[in-house]
């Protein structure tokens, strides 16, 4: 039995210890936010936060996250930079398709919660590991400093 802490609530999920957090996530707790892209760590949709690190939850063995937070776009609402986020995605439009959304909002909520007023290199430095096959980075970046506004 590995014990987790996810979105604030203890678990204890019968797993290998190498099992993917993904997996983990998706199909053995039902947080079905976070999205299976590539398995590689290369597009950032699977992206979740580990003590409030972005981290791909694809490559991540379940033991690894064991004795830390982890925190999945489902836990956003509670949070107030998610919150922030979560409104200047809706206010300026940005989901095209969505499947990269979620790890597109963790990124941006990490990078708000140690940079309050990101520039325009900030915010691609930042999410430089999130792809989006929809090509909807200049909305992304707009929304963050939507988002960065909103919190000042």
């Amino acid at each position: 039995m590995i014990q987790l802490t996810v979105n604030g609530q203890r678990h204890q999920v019968d797993v290998a210890p190498d099992t993917p957090l993904l997996w983990v996530l998706r199909d053995t707790l039902q947080l079905t936010g976070t999205k299976y892209g590539c398995g590689q760590a290369l597009c950032g949709a699977c992206t979740v936060h580990i003590d409030g690190v972005p981290s791909r939850a694809c490559m991540t063995p379940v033991s690894a996250a064991a004795g830390h937070k982890v925190s999945t776009v489902e836990a956003m609402e509670q949070d107030r930079i998610g919150r922030a986020v979560q409104a200047a995605w809706r206010k300026l439009d940005v989901v095209q398709c969505g499947y990269c959304q979620s790890g597109q909002v963790m990124s941006a909520v990490a990078l708000l919660a140690t940079n309050r007023k990101p520039s325009d290199a900030d915010i691609d430095s930042a999410m430089a590991g999130n792809l989006c096959r929809c090509a909807t980075y200049q909305r992304i970046r707009a929304a963050i400093h939507e988002a960065a506004k909103s919190l000042a």
